[in-house]
């Protein structure tokens, strides 16, 4: 898939984009990233996989703790894609 349609993918699910509402305010562990959600600590994670395979975050491996950050460039790349579609007449 493209960058796109991965971003789009990713950003379709409600608890994925809580999850970057949560990313944006900075880095966090898997486990605090977890803490407001009522699902497993292994759901949470696929969540995490799917929006990192999507490029919207990043994953640094600190001894046994994963930190969680969020990354941008897709939702540039959605923005520019909206503009385009969006033609010039629309452009506020």
């Amino acid at each position: 898939m493209d960058i796109l349609s991965n971003a789009f993918a990713a950003l379709s699910n409600p608890s994925r984009r809580a999850i970057l509402d949560r990313l944006v305010r900075g880095p966090a562990r898997v486990t605090e990233i977890a803490e407001p959600f009522d699902m497993s600590l292994n759901a949470v994670s696929k969540h995490l996989k799917v929006l990192e395979a999507a490029g919207l975050i990043t994953r640094e491996v600190v001894g046994r703790e994963h930190v969680i950050e969020f990354r941008a460039a897709p939702l540039h790349e959605i923005s520019r894609w909206v503009l385009k579609v969006r033609g010039p007449t629309e452009r506020e």
